[in-house]
């Protein structure tokens, strides 16, 4: 069965992997990019960054509705079992574990993770996920450039979604960089145009990640979506 990603708009992203349905930092609530609304969302599993409120977002009111387990690192999980939500799976940087839709892995992120309420949130990751069939897709999240990327690169990627918006995140140079070490076969920018700040030519990017790279550079609008 193929695997489907979508886009909701900047960082939130949906998953349909082997019949399961996988929402990743589903900010949605406030999100002038949103393509859904968090009462259209399903899913069965939720896969937490860092605690951000634009990762965060309407994580714990999707849980409560969907009985969806929701995957972060230790501290990010614990707090949402203090928010009620007791399908909760801590995991951490380096740590993989077989999940029903796959292996996930936590990978380094460069970035911070403090929660909406002030909370310690850990260390933010990005996921490194191995579908049931084979397929190999990186979900950066929230970082800047770091060289590890190269050896996250080896694992043989199908996909990679990284950020392009610049300020918070890498920017258009540093995630060309990115894909160059990386090299996979499509690269899905992120994390841009949702506001003023962090406005990026998406169109512009790929035409140089066509140009200088192998990778496949997909440009989906929020909505969208992109399958294996």
């Amino acid at each position: 069965m193929a695997t489907k990603l979508t886009w909701l708009g900047h960082a939130a992203l949906a998953l349909e992997t082997g019949g399961y349905r996988v929402l990743v930092d589903p900010f949605l609530t406030g999100n002038p990019a949103a393509s859904l609304k968090p009462e259209d969302v399903q899913a069965d599993f939720i896969l937490i960054s860092h605690g951000h409120g634009d990762h965060v977002g309407d994580a714990v009111d999707i849980a409560k509705r969907t009985g969806a387990t929701v995957i972060s690192n230790f501290e990010i999980a614990a707090w949402f079992g203090k928010q009620g939500i007791e399908k909760n799976h801590p995991q951490h940087l380096g740590g993989g574990r077989k999940h029903p839709f796959g292996y996930l892995k936590l990978t380094l992120a460069l970035h911070g993770s403090m929660l909406p309420d002030g909370s310690y949130g850990g260390n933010p990751c990005g996921f490194l996920l191995t579908t049931n069939d084979g397929k190999k897709l990186y979900l950066a999240q929230d970082t800047g450039l770091f060289g590890d990327m190269k050896l996250i690169g080896e694992e043989g990627l199908d996909l990679a979604v990284i950020p392009i918006g610049d300020n918070f995140t890498m920017g258009p140079e540093d995630a060309l960089r990115a894909v160059k070490l990386l090299e996979p076969k499509a690269v899905i920018p992120i994390h841009y145009n949702t506001f003023d700040l962090i406005a990026q030519d998406a169109n512009a990017w790929a035409d140089r990640v066509q140009k200088e790279t192998k990778t496949k550079a997909v440009i989906l609008k929020p909505g969208e979506s992109y399958s294996l």
